[in-house]
């Protein structure tokens, strides 16, 4: 009965007998693949995008400037919460939380910068008078035959 040698193979060649291939011998290709799954984007740093674009829209309608606001500030602690998660390993959207998280800010702040202005100018008596007295002209500038209704 024979015992088993590691170290011998079924052709009776030897560990010893392994060396390279004879020059000119084609080597076999190993092509690896490594399988992973496709990252995730945050969903917060997504809707962070499109509250901050849309409350931007909002506020540079200015008559939607308090919508633009309330989206803005919607906006801002999403693209926070969507930045958190995108430093998050297999959850991508960093970049998109940033995005949205300064476009809120700058909606946020043209709204309180609208906010101010409008609020200075109708505070202003004189600015009111003048304000006035600037639409009668252009009312008295009408042609006779168009009516208004005060």
């Amino acid at each position: 009965m024979t015992s088993w040698n590691p170290s011998s193979r079924p052709d009776g060649a030897t560990d010893a007998d392994r060396t390279a291939p004879p020059v000119g011998t084609p080597q076999p290709v190993y092509e690896e693949r490594v399988v992973t799954k496709p990252a995730k984007t945050s969903a917060a740093a997504a809707f962070s995008l499109v509250f901050g674009t849309a409350a931007l829209l909002s506020v540079l309608t200015l008559v939607l400037g308090p919508l633009g606001l309330v989206l803005g500030l919607i906006g801002l602690v999403l693209g926070v919460v969507g930045m958190r998660q995108g430093s998050k390993p297999g959850i991508t959207g960093r970049g998109v939380g940033i995005a949205g998280l300064v476009l809120s800010l700058v909606a946020i702040l043209l709204a309180a910068a609208s906010a101010l202005g409008v609020s200075y100018v109708l505070n202003d008596e004189q600015m009111v008078n003048r304000l006035e007295q600037r639409l009668e002209q252009l009312r008295d500038q009408l042609p006779s035959d168009i009516e208004i209704q005060p």
